[in-house]
């Protein structure tokens, strides 16, 4: 753990002290059939051609569904999980995917992703953040000049 992601989730478990307004969100883990099915509807392949990737996804996400998001995020930046032109389908690398390693939780996950970003990207979301969960395209646009 570095600094910035400690004082980030201290933050976070501190959310209820500050009085800011927050919303809990519980999300279970999937079965691996749950599994299957979502990432067989979001390649659009049977079941039958999905199995071998949600299998290796379901393992190395043990049915997390914000593992699983993010995983399946990473896996078509790095090109192991693409389209194939030729054979009309997703096609992902079984071998190259098995050897990912993942952070053991999900908040090092996402703090991962976010230090990845370039610092003006970092920037701008944490002046959003302020904002809430949501802006007004027109306000993002005032303050990009």
């Amino acid at each position: 753990e570095n600094g910035s992601s400690k004082s980030l989730w201290k933050s976070l478990c501190n959310i209820d002290h500050v009085k800011a307004r927050s919303t809990d969100i519980k999300l279970g883990c999937m079965d691996e059939e749950t599994l299957a099915t979502m990432v067989s509807e979001i390649l659009c392949l049977s079941p039958r051609l999905a199995q071998p990737l949600s299998s290796i996804i379901y393992h190395k996400t043990k049915g997390n569904p914000l593992f699983v998001s993010k995983l399946m995020i990473s896996l078509s930046k790095e090109g192991l999980l693409r389209p194939s032109l030729s054979r009309r389908r997703w096609e992902w690398d079984k071998e190259k995917i098995q050897c990912q390693k993942l952070p053991d939780d999900v908040a090092m996950f996402f703090t991962n992703s976010i230090e990845a970003l370039s610092e003006d990207v970092k920037a701008s979301i944490c002046v959003l953040s302020c904002f809430g969960s949501s802006a007004e395209t027109a306000f993002i646009k005032i303050l990009q000049k």
